[in-house]
C-alpha cells in the first residue's frame, strides 16, 4: 500500500529539478501512506511530474520501486493497492512471452496494461487499487479507482493544471491553487457525515468514484468511464436469482469468501486481523485459520464501559479458533485524546464517531503486523444493518397504517428520553439486549411517519435539512435522489442495500478505515467487498440474507461450522463511544469552544441559531443529537486546521 501525487502543468514550463521538487512534496505529503521509500518520475518536456510513497508489502527489492517504467518504456504507473490475483496474471503474461524484472504486483498491472490495454486488464484485476498512467505515445493521463472504492484517489482540472493524490493534502501541498471552501459540499456532509463523491470539501477538487477511469490530454475536456458498475451487477443478478437449497448456498458462499480471504493472506510482511467479535471479522478470522497452519494473530481492543464493550465476545471467538489474540483496553482519556488528531487524518470534514476506536485499534495492530484483513463490508453487501430488518418490518406498517396514525405512535416514542428508555430496557439480559437501544428508538420516532423513500431518507440524515444550516449553500442532489432507482425493480430492503454499497460503504466506511489504518502506516484488506463475493450476494434471494428479524442469515449458517451457536446469536452492537454522555461531560468546553453563538456569527458560515438549538437540546438530555453535532464539530475543527 502506497501513497501517490502527481501533477501535469498546462504547458511545459518547469525545469526538471523544480518538477522533481514539486512531485517529492505532494507525495512526501502523504509520507504516513508509504514510509518505506519514495520516488518520483518527471518529464519536463510535456510538464508532467508523478510522485510515490511506498509501504513495504510484496517484492521489498528494489524492483519494486515506483513510479515504474513499463518494459516498452512506453507506460509510467505510480501505483496504490494490490492486485491479488497477480500471481495468475503472471502466469498468463509470461505465457505470452511478457518478462519480468521483480515480483511485485505493480509490475504484472503494468504490463498487463501493456500487453492488454487499460480498459481489458483493469476488468481483470482482483483487488483494490487506485492508480495514475502516463501513456507516453499519446500523451494521455488516465486515473483508475477500484470497483467498490477501497482506495481514495483525488483529482482537480483547473483550467488546464492536473492535479491528483491519495489524499487532499497531496493536491495542498502542490502550492498551485488557492483551496476554496465549497458550501453546497458542506451542506452534504451535514446530511451525510461524510463528503459524497464525486464532490469534495473544496470548490473544482472531485473524488474519482468507484469504478471509474478518468482520461485527459491537455487541451481537452476529462472523460470518465464505468469499467465496473454496482447498479449493472444488481440488474444483471436479479434477474438470475435461483432459489437454491440452503446447502448450496452456504458451499457457494464458503467456496467464493474463502478464495477472497486466502488471496489477501498473500504479502512478504506479517498479516493480522481485526476481530471485533461479530459476525463478518469472525467469519474473516476463521476463514484465515482455516488457511494457514499456524495461528492467526487477532487484534481488539477494549472499553471501560460496558455498554460499548466488544473486547470479551472477541476473546471468546479467538479462543475458540485458537488465534494469537492480543487486546488492548483503552481509558476514555485514550480514546478523546485522539480527537485532536482527526483533522490531520481525515483531510476533509469526517464525521462518523467509530473513527477514534478504527483508528486505536490500527494503531495497536500496526504494533505486530505490517497488514490487518478487516470484515468491513459485510453489512452492506449480507443486509447486516439494523435498518434493514426494521425496514423489513416497517414495511407492512408504512404501506398500510395512515400517516397520522404513526406519527400518534412517534409522538409517543419520543415522551421518554434516550436515557429513561435505555434504563427500562436494562431488565433485558445483556445478550439479548441492543446497544443504545434509547438513541434506537428515537430514531424509529424520526422516521416512523414517512414513506418507504423518506423513511431512508430520514434514517441516513443527520441534519434533515442542511440548507438552513450551511448559510447560502444549495445541497447538490445525490444517488438517493436519482428517479431510475424508484423504476428499478428493487424492494425496500435491497433499494437501502444498493444505496448503501454504492454511497455509504465507500465514502463512510472505507474511508473510515483507509484513513485511520494508514494513518499508521497499516494495510487493511476486505475480503467481504471482494467483487466477486459483492455479485455472487446479488444472487442470492433476500431470504438468503435477510430472514426472520436476523440480518447476514446465510453468512450465520456458514459460521456454524467454525463456531458454537452462542458466539453468533447476539444482537449486532457498532463500533461505538459514549459520544453523547461525552459532549454533556469531558468534551463540552471544548464542543462550546467551537459552537459559540459570537464565533459561528463571526465566521458567517453556520446559522448560529440552528446550531445553538441543537446544542441546547443535546445538553438537556430531552435528545441525544450526538451525531448531527458531532458533524459541526468536525467541520468546525477541520476548518481551524486547514482554512484558518
Amino acid at each position: 500500500m502506497c501513497g501517490i501525487a502527481g501533477v501535469l502543468l498546462p504547458s511545459p514550463a518547469m525545469g526538471e529539478s523544480d518538477l522533481q521538487g514539486l512531485a517529492t512534496r505532494m507525495a512526501d505529503a502523504v509520507r504516513h501512506r508509504g514510509p518505506d521509500g519514495s520516488g518520483s518520475w518527471v518529464d519536463a518536456a510535456v510538464g508532467l511530474a508523478f510522485g510515490h510513497r511506498r509501504l513495504n508489502i510484496i517484492d521489498l527489492s528494489d524492483a519494486g520501486r515506483q513510479p515504474m517504467v513499463s518494459a516498452s518504456a512506453r507506460y509510467v504507473i505510480t501505483y496504490n493497492g494490490e492486485i491479488y490475483n497477480f500471481p495468475d496474471l503472471r502466469r498468463e503474461l509470461e505465457a505470452e512471452g511478457v518478462a519480468f524484472r521483480g515480483r511485485s504486483d505493480t509490475e504484472v498491472a503494468l504490463e498487463a496494461i501493456a500487453r492488454w490495454g487499460l480498459a481489458s486488464a483493469v476488468e481483470r484485476f482482483v483487488g483494490m487499487f487506485a492508480f495514475a498512467l502516463w501513456d507516453r505515445e499519446t500523451g494521455t493521463l488516465s486515473l483508475v479507482r477500484d470497483r467498490l472504492g477501497i482506495k481514495p484517489l483525488y483529482y482537480a482540472n483547473l483550467g488546464g493544471l492536473f492535479l491528483f493524490g491519495s489524499e487532499l493534502k497531496a493536491l495542498r501541498a502542490s502550492n498551485l491553487w488557492e483551496p476554496e471552501l465549497d458550501r453546497d459540499a458542506l451542506a452534504a456532509f451535514l446530511r451525510f457525515n461524510y463528503v459524497p463523491a464525486p464532490h469534495t470539501i473544496y470548490r473544482d477538487v472531485k473524488k474519482l468514484e468507484p469504478g471509474s477511469i478518468l482520461s485527459f490530454r491537455r487541451g481537452e475536456e476529462a472523460r470518465i468511464a464505468r469499467y465496473w458498475d454496482l447498479a449493472d451487477v444488481v440488474d444483471t443478478s436479479l434477474s438470475n436469482v435461483t432459489v437454491t437449497v440452503t446447502g448450496e448456498a452456504v458451499a457457494g458462499l464458503e467456496r467464493v469468501l474463502s478464495e477472497a480471504v486466502r488471496a489477501r493472506l498473500v504479502a512478504d510482511v506479517p498479516v493480522g486481523a481485526f476481530l471485533s467479535g461479530g459476525i463478518d471479522s469472525t467469519a474473516v478470522v476463521a476463514l484465515m485459520q482455516a488457511h494457514s497452519s499456524r495461528p492467526v494473530r487477532t487484534f481488539t481492543i477494549g472499553f471501560e464501559e460496558s455498554d460499548f464493550n466488544e473486547a470479551e465476545h472477541a476473546k471468546n471467538v479467538a479462543a475458540h479458533l485458537g488465534t494469537e489474540h492480543t487486546e488492548l483496553y483503552v481509558s476514555p482519556d485514550d480514546s478523546r485524546d485522539v480527537i485532536p488528531r482527526l483533522a490531520d487524518l481525515y483531510d476533509e470534514p469526517f464525521a462518523d464517531s467509530s473513527q477514534i476506536p478504527t483508528f486505536l485499534i490500527s494503531e495497536l495492530t500496526r504494533r505486530h503486523v505490517a497488514v490487518a484483513l478487516s470484515g468491513d463490508g459485510g453489512d452492506e453487501v449480507f443486509c447486516g444493518y439494523n435498518r434493514y430488518v426494521q425496514g423489513q418490518r416497517l414495511e407492512p406498517c408504512i404501506q398500510h397504517v395512515p400517516r397520522g396514525l404513526r406519527q400518534v405512535g412517534a409522538v409517543a416514542l419520543r415522551n421518554l428520553s434516550p436515557e429513561a428508555w435505555t434504563a427500562m430496557f436494562r431488565a433485558v439480559p445483556a445478550r439479548w439486549r441492543p446497544s443504545m437501544i434509547g438513541d434506537k428508538i428515537h430514531k424509529l420516532a424520526d422516521v416512523l411517519p414517512g414513506g418507504r423513500e423518506e423513511y431512508y431518507r430520514r434514517l441516513i440524515s443527520h441534519w434533515p435539512m442542511p440548507e438552513q444550516v450551511v448559510c447560502t449553500a444549495q445541497e447538490p442532489a445525490s444517488l438517493i435522489d436519482e428517479p431510475c432507482l424508484s423504476a428499478r425493480t428493487l424492494g425496500p430492503v435491497e433499494r437501502m442495500q444498493y444505496l448503501d454499497t454504492a454511497t455509504y460503504l465507500p465514502d463512510d466506511i472505507l474511508t473510515k478505515v483507509d484513513r485511520a489504518s494508514m494513518g499508521v502506516s497499516l494495510e487493511a484488506r476486505v475480503p467481504m467487498i471482494d467483487h466477486r463475493v459483492v455479485s455472487f450476494a446479488w444472487t442470492l434471494p433476500l431470504h438468503m440474507k435477510l430472514r426472520d428479524g436476523t440480518g447476514k442469515w446465510l453468512v450465520r449458517r456458514l459460521l456454524q461450522a467454525y463456531v458454537p451457536q452462542a458466539l453468533i446469536d447476539r444482537p449486532k452492537a457498532g463500533f461505538a463511544i459514549p459520544l453523547g454522555a461525552w459532549l454533556r461531560g469531558p468534551l463540552r468546553d471544548w464542543a462550546e469552544s467551537l459552537l459559540s453563538e459570537q464565533a459561528l456569527n463571526a465566521e458567517g458560515i453556520l446559522h448560529a441559531p440552528a446550531v445553538r438549538a441543537a446544542w441546547d437540546a443535546h445538553l438537556s438530555g430531552r435528545q441525544n443529537l450526538q451525531d448531527r453535532l458531532w458533524g459541526v464539530l468536525m467541520f468546525q475543527a477541520w476548518k481551524g486546521r486547514w482554512l484558518g
